[in-house]
């Protein structure tokens, strides 16, 4: 045995000794103490070491169950206002020119928007991702032909990445455009069933709970895939959208209908978010329903297909669409006779 080690010995007997003469506690304590490993011991008295830094407690029991203080809370980010990213769709510096005048609206306005090319898609999907990581302010996407189908495709990338996409508009898109994710909170289609360029029936995803609205304009003859993107006053229903989101909900709502539509020749086409449910009042009709809301009776009937022109069941379920505007905070949710359809 080394020198250390019988120097060692000679201790901890010692220690026992004493411990012997002095009460049983301190013994059981020396056992445990020369029972634990040395990684055990190097550990127990590092955890019961007290800081260098910490400085003394003179009541450690009361300091102990002392309760935190509560954070307040931090009040949400600011948000930002609406960026809206525009894409062409293929040659589009020829044929979907309408992107370009609907960002200069749009700037004309007062916010930001910048048209690109669709092949540059995955490039601008990590632009707009880190574009609200910095402001938060509502993501738009607007796209024509293939343009529709890259704002789509961002949406999807976003979902990936937990970011909520405010409006995704599609004029036109291709055929192989994908289904909307639930990301995204207002989707509108405006297509021509019938083209083969575009016609993309785009449809949401299992689970979507956004707004949600299409309007197929095949039976327009005045409509092609060439100028579905030029329409003046699209164009302008879109710059109300926009100039809204920042100060209009769209996730308060219970429940969101979606709308689809063939709109009538000759027929403006008005640019409704989604359908709200109504329960009939007795006596009610569709026509009667149609002019106390001011809503056109073809968009009434077609969203209450079955639905003649006899008198509803009391308490019937009938959908009206409707456009989500800002909301006073004493405004009633539910819609009333004789106003338009808004949330």
């Amino acid at each position: 045995m080394s020198g250390v080690a019988r120097h060692a010995r000679g201790w901890l007997e010692g220690a026992f000794a004493a411990a012997r003469r002095s009460q049983p506690a301190l013994l059981a304590a020396a056992l445990a103490a020369a029972a634990m490993p040395q990684s055990a011991q190097a550990g127990a008295a590092a955890a019961t070491a007290p800081s260098r830094s910490a400085k003394a407690v003179t009541s450690p029991t009361q300091a102990a169950i002392r309760p935190a203080p509560e954070r307040p809370a931090e009040p949400a980010p600011p948000q930002g206002p609406p960026r809206v990213y525009l894409f062409r769709g293929a040659l589009g510096p020829l044929f979907s020119t309408g992107m370009d005048r609907l960002a200069e609206k749009i700037e004309k306005a007062g916010y930001w928007a910048s048209v690109y090319e669709f092949t540059l898609c995955d490039l601008i999907a990590l632009q707009v991702a880190k574009n609200y990581r910095q402001d938060q302010g509502p993501i738009v996407l607007i796209g024509h032909s293939m343009g529709g189908l890259c704002s789509v495709r961002i949406a999807i990338a976003l979902q990936e990445q937990n970011i909520p996409v405010s409006l995704v508009v599609t004029v036109d898109p291709a055929h192989a455009t994908k289904d909307v994710p639930p990301n995204v909170q207002r989707f509108i289609n405006l297509f021509l069933s019938d083209n083969i360029l575009g016609g993309g029936d785009v449809k949401p995803e299992p689970g979507f709970r956004g707004h949600y609205a299409s309007f197929d304009m095949k039976d327009h003859d005045e409509v092609t895939h060439i100028n579905i993107d030029k329409m003046a006053d699209v164009h302008a229903q879109l710059v109300a959208m926009i100039s809204q989101l920042s100060q209009t909900s769209a996730t308060a709502d219970a429940e969101a209908v979606p709308l689809r539509y063939l709109v009538p020749p000759k027929t403006a086409v008005e640019l409704w978010d989604s359908g709200t449910p109504l329960s009939a009042r007795p006596g009610d009709t569709l026509d009667q329903i149609a002019a106390s809301y001011r809503i056109p009776l073809w968009a009434l009937q077609q969203a209450n297909r079955g639905v003649g022109s006899a008198p509803l069941i009391p308490g019937q379920r009938i959908i009206l669409p409707r456009h989500l505007l800002p909301q006073a905070a004493n405004q009633p949710a539910a819609p009333t006779p004789d106003t338009p359809i808004r949330r």
